[in-house]
């Protein structure tokens, strides 16, 4: 008999065929999550759990699935798992690193393109039917090209990043926990800085470091104090990496010129003010949502 797993939401089809050829597979095909007692009960008896980064899995869950040996995670992370309790009970968790890297790295541009030159305040304007003819300071925006972009992370995604950067001419400073070794640094453009540097400096601020209780609210009011007037705000990392009141604070404030936001602190909402800025574009979510990339992660899931 085929050991059981649940799909706790909607995958692609490609991923379904290939879990149906070795596994008992039950599937929620509704692009939904399961209720907290709900996923709980589709688990019982489930060898293994196929599941999304809405569904929170920690040491309650586990206590009720006494059958469950694996956890595998459709995303790069897991912080919607609490990996130790899983160990504890020796059950393996896996993610998909890698997969969406070039992607998200795209995505980051659109954010950081679509905010300096109010692609989607324009795109709202037009549609509108206001639009009466060309003028010369309609919706003036900010370069990008030969200005100074920021990279806090310079993991994967974020050499992605700066290795796009080069096409704009941009100058490229990045901090991170380590500095990369000299060979990286001139592969991909960059310069290592402290963080107070790269707040003061950088014309254009890009996140991409992981949620950790270190990393929770990594900017914040002191930190947007530092940062340019013109400066914009990208985050396609995690949402609580930004203290989303003192965003709020510093755009009312005019401490920086906008944000391109696809992460928020409390998904699947976001403070409510930041919906009526002009000057923020607000994705949901979506910076690996290319076809390509979504159907891949849940091929290498299984």
């Amino acid at each position: 008999m085929k050991p059981k797993v649940l799909v706790s939401r909607k995958v692609f089809d490609a991923a379904l065929v290939l879990l149906n050829k070795h596994f008992d597979v039950e599937s929620n095909q509704r692009d939904v999550p399961y209720a907290p007692t709900q996923l709980v009960k589709k688990l019982q008896g489930k060898s293994g759990a196929i599941v999304l980064l809405t569904d929170i899995f920690d040491e309650r869950v586990f206590a009720q699935c006494p059958e469950l040996k694996i956890v595998c995670n459709v995303a790069v992370g897991y912080n919607n798992i609490d990996a130790k309790a899983a160990s504890r009970r020796g059950i393996m968790v896996t993610n998909t690193p890698g997969v969406l890297d070039d992607t998200t790295a795209d995505f980051t541009w659109t954010l950081l393109l679509a905010t300096a030159r109010r692609v989607v305040e324009s795109d709202t304007f037009f549609r509108s039917g206001k639009w009466k003819g060309w003028g010369l300071m309609q919706f003036t925006g900010y370069d990008v090209h030969h200005k100074t972009l920021g990279i806090v992370g310079m993991g994967r995604i974020g050499k992605g990043v700066a290795r796009r950067a080069k096409g704009f001419d941009m100058r490229v400073i990045y901090t991170d926990i380590q500095r990369a070794d000299e060979a990286t640094e001139r592969e991909y453009g960059v310069m290592y800085v402290d963080k107070r540097t790269l707040l003061r400096e950088s014309d254009f601020v890009s996140l991409h470091i992981p949620l950790f209780a270190e990393t929770q609210h990594f900017l914040s009011d002191p930190e947007f104090a530092l940062m340019k007037k013109t400066a914009i705000l990208v985050n396609a990392a995690r949402g609580p990496i930004v203290d989303e009141k003192a965003l709020v604070r510093a755009l009312k404030g005019a401490k920086i010129a906008g944000a391109g936001l696809d992460v928020y602190e409390k998904e699947p909402k976001c403070e409510r003010a930041l919906l009526s800025m002009k000057n923020v574009v607000l994705a949901p979510h979506t910076a690996s949502a290319s076809i390509e990339t979504r159907t891949d992660s849940g091929r290498r899931t299984l």
